[in-house]
């Protein structure tokens, strides 16, 4: 969450993610609120501060995740990890509705569900977002083609 990143380091995982949330592809410029610099295996686990282990994420998905890995499933409440950002592909794990993130995978519906991508008040921002033709961006777009 708020662990100390050098200035350089940040502006190489803004520019890395092309000011998306590399969790719930909102744009930063979209946002009341500017992004945070994330671990993702957090200090607390062992996690570096170095750029293979930083996201760019919105204080939505930071906060929700927090310092977890993962969490139970609901269908065989076994430990799945989070959607991990320099590892996996989002969308092998999830898709876009409109402004809805569908989850495709166990991780998805972890990562989905613990980080409420799919929670009301998200909901409506990105609504209101998508109806400004600006959800998902061009950005997010050119992030899901690769």
């Amino acid at each position: 969450m708020s662990q100390h990143v050098p200035a350089a380091l940040r502006r190489q995982v803004r520019q890395r993610a092309t000011g998306l949330c590399e969790y719930c592809l909102l744009h930063e410029r979209d946002d009341w609120v500017g992004f945070q610099i994330e671990h993702i295996l957090s200090k607390k686990h062992g996690g570096r501060t170095a750029l293979p282990n930083l996201a760019l994420a919105c204080l939505d998905c930071n906060v929700a995740k927090g310092s977890d890995l993962g969490s139970m499933t609901r269908s065989a409440g076994i430990l799945i990890p989070f959607y991990h950002p320099r590892r996996d592909k989002w969308t092998q794990h999830f898709q876009l509705h409109g402004h809805r993130i569908v989850p495709l995978t166990e991780t998805g519906e972890v990562t989905c569900r613990i980080f409420g991508f799919n929670a009301q008040k998200r909901l409506l921002k990105r609504h209101a977002i998508a109806m400004a033709g600006q959800y998902p961006s061009f950005e997010a777009l050119a992030w899901l083609r690769d």
